[in-house]
């Protein structure tokens, strides 16, 4: 009877018999998937909860025993999963993992080697690919209403003319969005029951993400959504399924506790394999310790990035003014791009008025808004592509920069992953650093083992990866990204944060993912189209926050809280603990040694032939090396905790 391990919290009603079964139900009867009984539906001891909090919703979909063969060997096996008519999935895993291929198997348009799959006759489940097909098409319109189940022509055009999409466009020359824009245009007018998206926000600028969250909300079906966008993610989903090394797991929370479950699990599984041989431990267990380690490292790069905020925030003028002020002249040398009262105009239309920007070493600026209002023009008169039609930009003549745009067209498909990396050598110079080309290759979340792979073998996040490990190998202080977290899972953008908060150059970045915005840029500029550029210090929350202010209430009621208030007792006087104290004066002279046992260990991974000479050296050394990393990391992230506190103290 195996509704105990698809239903979790009673149930009240009476279901929809399911196809598949090979009998009918008597009335008044309760089914349960394949189980038919005159008695009410069972409580099952585990509870979850359900989009309203109450109980969980009715199922409509469910795989029992799914397993799928790939190449020569499974690419999962004996995975039970189960769908809610009003439940709002969060497809979880890494790149490779099989997200894209589940998504399939839960559309049916693939069939698994095994398992059995139930679904609620007449249950209308619509996809929305990541990168639909338009070539057979003459117009975006004739895609959008194409095929057996075709939404009506007047329900497309109606969201058409709420995303702003013109669907009698050639399809042969629409643009990757507007292609995006009539696939969702056609997937949400075709009223579906279980909409299955995936990758949903490639393509789309902030304007049509926020449109597409409010459908999201207001839809009544179930959603199943595969996405890098961890804002969109945290808003819109209430469970999660994590495809995780072949098996998948289910928690009744939606992506904001995903991160919290992840470590939990993780923690979980390091205390048992701590009981195993070392060797298995290394084998199975790098990439997640890695992982774990990374994120901790990120809260204090967060830390390092809100400082350089506020440095930034100083040297801005007044709140709102499109321009920075002039910094101090011993500030001049590390100019690398001026921009003095730039504009471009297209025919009778303004993309850029009067705009005026000092570009510093180390900057991390990010270009927002919405498709159309300039982003690409002004990247491209920054990096001196194209010239304003009025006003001077100045670059510094020792500028090298590189671009990182997502263009997998670059990877030969016939070369293998050593020969993108090194040349086909075991050496990789990494921005004048020497590197064997298999820790490199770890560095950037690869198996080592895939050093001998084709690049044609790769899942399409793991290529746009291999080209993220390629382009930051060269010499260069200016990063250009042009929309870099397209088709990159969430620990590779993890790893593309972290790579961007150590790089010692200056980077901009043109992006729609507020939440990799907020993480890694320390001036925003936000482009409404009507050629005006704000330029705020902080992220798109930032800059959000200044578009739409908080709303205040009513000087005089404002007034009389105040007065109403009674007055905040005095702040008492509170002392370091001994343990804290000690850990402020000796933390700075660990963390010194540390980074001189770091560079013996990386002194010593030079040597050429170390690796050849002797393997286990060379492992044992990369292992120390991450250690020494981490618990550097650690020390100063105590530190600066502690330091906080000495100087609230102080105040």
């Amino acid at each position: 009877m195996w509704y105990r391990k698809w239903w979790p919290a009673a149930v009240s009603g009476r279901l929809t018999a399911l196809s598949g079964d090979g009998f009918p139900v008597k009335p008044g009867m309760t089914k349960l998937y394949g189980f038919s009984s005159d008695k009410p539906a069972p409580s099952c001891p585990v509870t979850c909860r359900a989009v309203s909090g109450g109980p969980m919703s009715a199922p409509i979909l469910a795989f029992e025993n799914l397993g799928l063969v790939q190449g020569s060997g499974w690419l999962f096996r004996h995975l039970d999963i189960y769908i809610g008519e009003r439940d709002r999935l969060a497809l979880i895993g890494r790149n490779g993992a099989g997200k894209t291929t589940l998504l399939k198997l839960i559309a049916g348009s693939i069939e698994p080697d095994e398992g059995k799959r139930t679904i609620v006759p007449g249950t209308n489940v619509v996809v929305l690919e990541q990168d639909p097909d338009v070539t057979a098409f003459e117009t975006l319109l004739d895609y959008a209403i194409h095929g057996e189940r075709a939404p009506q022509q007047y329900e497309v055009e109606a969201i058409a003319d709420q995303l702003g999409i013109d669907l009698n466009r050639k399809a042969a020359t629409a643009s990757g969005g507007e292609r995006r824009r009539a696939a969702i245009c056609r997937a949400l007018a075709s009223e579906p029951d279980l909409l299955l998206l995936d990758e949903p926000t490639n393509h789309l600028d902030l304007a049509a993400i926020d449109w597409l969250e409010s459908w999201l909300n207001r839809y009544n079906g179930a959603f199943v959504v595969i996405s890098h966008d961890r804002t969109f993610l945290t808003r819109l989903t209430r469970q999660t399924l994590w495809l995780d090394r072949g098996n998948i797991r289910r928690n009744e929370m939606g992506f904001g506790g995903f991160e919290a479950w992840m470590e939990k699990v993780y923690a979980e599984e390091t205390r048992a394999a701590d009981k195993l041989d070392a060797k298995l431990k290394i084998e199975a267990h790098w990439l997640e310790r890695g992982v774990t380690a990374r994120r901790k490292r990120n809260q204090g790069r967060l830390a390092k990035l809100y400082e350089m905020r506020a440095q930034r925030a100083a040297m801005l003028g007044p709140q709102g003014a499109a321009k920075l002020a002039v910094v101090a002249n011993d500030n001049k040398t590390k100019s690398v791009i001026s921009a003095d009262h730039v504009s471009k105009n297209y025919g009778d239309r303004t993309i850029i008025k009067d705009f005026t920007l000092r570009i510093q070493r180390g900057d991390r600026i990010g270009i927002v808004g919405a498709n159309g209002a300039g982003k690409t023009t002004l990247l491209k008169m920054l990096t001196g592509e194209v010239e304003p039609d009025s006003g001077t930009v100045t670059r510094a003549k020792t500028l090298n920069g590189i671009m990182i745009d997502q263009q997998r067209s670059l990877l030969s498909p016939e070369k293998q992953v050593r020969d993108i990396i090194a040349d086909g050598g075991d050496w990789v110079t990494v921005r004048g650093e020497k590197k064997h080309v298999q820790g490199y290759l770890k560095d950037f979340l690869f198996d080592p083992s895939l050093v001998e792979a084709r690049v044609g073998t790769l899942s399409g996040g793991e290529q746009s990866r291999l080209l993220l490990a390629r382009e930051f190998a060269r010499e260069s202080n200016l990063l250009v990204l042009d929309e870099p977290t397209n088709d990159l899972d969430l620990e590779t953008l993890d790893l593309l944060q972290e790579v961007i908060a150590d790089y010692d150059g200056t980077v901009l970045i043109v992006s729609h993912d507020r939440d990799f915005l907020d993480r890694t840029v320390t001036v925003t500029l936000g482009l409404d189209g009507s050629g005006k550029i704000d330029i705020i210090a902080g992220g798109y929350a930032d800059w959000e926050a200044k578009r739409n202010p908080p709303k205040r209430t009513a000087p005089a009621a404002k007034a009389v809280a105040r007065e109403a208030a009674p007055p905040p007792p005095p702040p008492r006087s509170v002392k370091l603990s001994y343990k804290d104290q000690r850990d402020y004066e000796l933390l700075p002279d660990k963390v010194s040694s540390l980074d001189n046992r770091i560079s013996e260990v990386e002194a010593a991974l030079h040597d050429p032939a170390l690796y050849r000479r002797d393997p286990l050296l060379f492992e044992k050394l990369t292992a120390e090396l991450d250690a020494l990393r981490n618990e550097k990391d650690e020390s100063e992230m105590r530190w600066l905790e502690l330091a906080e506190m000495v100087e609230n103290l102080n105040r």
